[in-house]
């Protein structure tokens, strides 16, 4: 009996190479569309599935190949008698061989179309024929990527398609076929937390390792929506690992959160903060933040790069060795020269020019990750043995501006109280950053207490506002404007006791921002007023396990 192939693809790479084996090997194919013109163009007969169907094509298209006589071909076990008995009567005949992608989708639910002209783009019969095929694999060759092609034209050369290589590839239809619904069902349903979680993604790239050599991984991107990684260039350097990915998307989210100046993005909670506080911006400041084991380390604003890394820097000279720096601007020659001075990991920008890219791939490991977009991702995913948590990303920056003491802030600690709140965000909790001039002088985080980070920050604040005094013109000199201590303390949730004014107190610290909304917050704004020190709380807490 002649074998028969159904071939119907919506991507034709490979296809043609195909076509041709199967007819020089004696093979019928049956074809539609679109699939059937671009075969018979190139010389190769193709039998339409209509004449095999009895059917005409109709409704636009939308009915081709649903029919018993192309899934009774399909579906039917060749080892069952009863089965073939039954073709036989209807006069019916096998399909061998299925060849299908799908309507692209994945691609469409991304371009802005209507309602109406994405659901055109929902494969129906393509997806009917994979699955039929695959549930009946042992009789039935069904090809979804063309990266299979070859290997499945290799066994039919030898006469014997392996059956481990037959249920891979159908394996690979559910895959794909889940994936694709999953989809669908996201767009369709639009629920922020539907009865099913169904997520569609693909391959990103394998990972040499995970977190640790002995762990394996791989990077998965959203199949059908878009985010930063996806549009990820890199310039230079090594292949990026498990962790490398981890940091550079928080340095990122980091960046970021000050604004994007490239794409218009406003810094995170900006209209929140015009409504509370008109004075109170950092929108168009640069932002430089250095990320070490998914910490910042050093975080800054400023009204140019060089000066936003260079108190970056001086945050935390020793921390930063190894670490990744994120930059949401442009990135100069100056500032590139400073960088080639370090050892890093990656260096992430939306842009380089061409003297700072050429410093930079002096340095051959050095990665080079070129971003355009902000982070728009709406939920995040935590796996935990047995599911998974789901949660906001923390997209609130702040409910109020309440100043609480006796003391109001000066004017000009207003702007180191928003840059402290924003920034803090991101350091693990419990979670303290001394502030001065838009910049972290000090940070502490990860305890399992609060006082504890209070106590690292004020210290590595003082380290670090001692070194820069002792900087000569020729490594940039200080890059605060004065000697004085940092005066503002910025926390990621409320304080428990009052032990933390206290510290802050002999810290010479001026103003706190912190959420509020402990029992125990009468303490704090006693411990505040006795020391003439203005604290504001803001409503939201920005805890980050």
């Amino acid at each position: 009996m002649k074998k028969r192939a159904l071939i119907s693809v919506f991507y034709k790479e490979g296809i043609l190479e195909l076509a041709s084996f199967l007819t020089k090997s004696g093979w019928e194919i049956l074809s539609t569309g679109g699939t059937s013109k671009h075969l018979q163009e190139n010389n190769i007969p193709v039998t339409d599935v209509s004449a095999v169907t009895g059917f005409p094509e109709c409704l636009d298209g939308r009915v081709k190949t649903l029919h018993p006589a192309i899934h009774a071909g399909i579906l039917a076990r060749r080892d069952v008698h009863s089965h073939m008995k039954t073709l036989k009567d209807l006069n019916l005949e096998t399909v061998d061989l299925v060849c299908v992608n799908l309507y692209p989708f994945f691609e469409k639910v991304q371009a802005g179309l209507s309602a109406e002209e994405t659901i055109e783009f929902i494969d129906i019969g393509g997806p009917g024929m994979l699955r039929s095929a695959a549930k009946n694999h042992n009789d039935v060759i069904v090809l979804t990527d063309p990266a299979d092609y070859e290997e499945a034209m290799e066994g039919l050369k030898k006469g014997k398609v392996p059956v481990e290589f037959k249920r891979k590839l159908a394996g690979k239809v559910f895959n794909l076929t889940s994936a694709y619904d999953a989809a669908i069902s996201r767009y369709l349903l639009n629920e922020e937390y539907p009865k099913y979680l169904s997520l569609s993604l693909k391959m990103g790239q394998p990972l040499r390792y995970g977190e640790n050599g002995h762990q394996s991984g791989a990077l998965y991107l959203n199949a059908d929506r878009p985010g930063v990684l996806e549009g990820m260039e890199q310039l230079n350097g090594k292949e990026l690992g498990y962790n490398n990915i981890k940091d550079l998307d928080l340095a990122w989210k980091a960046a970021c959160a000050f604004g994007l100046p490239a794409d218009g993005t406003e810094p995170a909670g900006e209209s929140d903060l015009k409504k509370l506080i008109p004075c109170a911006t950092s929108k168009n400041k640069i932002c430089c933040v250095a990320v070490k084991h998914n910490t910042p380390c050093g975080i800054a604003l400023a009204d140019n790069l060089f000066d936003a890394y260079h108190k970056t820097f001086a945050c935390d000279p020793t921390s930063i060795f190894g670490g990744i720096i994120a930059i949401n601007c442009k990135v100069d020659k100056a500032t590139a020269y400073k960088l080639g001075e370090l050892f890093l990991e990656i260096v992430a920008a939306p842009d380089f020019d061409d003297n700072a890219l050429e410093i930079l791939r002096s340095k051959k490991n050095l990665r080079i990750i070129k971003l355009k977009k902000a982070p728009k991702e709406t939920h995040e995913l935590i796996a935990v043995d047995g599911g998974v948590l789901v949660q906001q990303t923390d997209r609130k920056f702040l409910e109020k501006w309440e100043v609480v003491t006796e003391t109001k802030p000066e004017e000009r600690d207003i702007a180191d109280m928003v840059f402290g709140m924003r920034a803090v965000t991101f350091v693990k909790s419990n979670a303290i950053m001394l502030v001065k001039e838009e910049s972290a002088t000090g940070i502490g985080g990860g305890q399992v207490n609060r006082i504890w980070p209070t106590k690292q920050a004020i210290q590595r604040s003082s380290d670090a506002l001692a070194a820069s005094l002792l900087e000569t013109s020729d490594t940039g000199g200080s890059p605060w404007t004065d000697g004085n201590p940092a005066r503002v303390l910025a926390s990621d949730a409320f304080f428990p006791f009052a032990d933390i004014v206290q510290e802050a107190a002999k810290a010479g610290i001026k103003a706190i921002i912190q959420p509020g909304g402990s029992k125990n917050d009468n303490l704090s704004i006693e411990e505040c007023n006795k020391h003439g020190i203005a604290m504001v709380f803001t409503g939201t807490r920005h805890f980050k396990h």
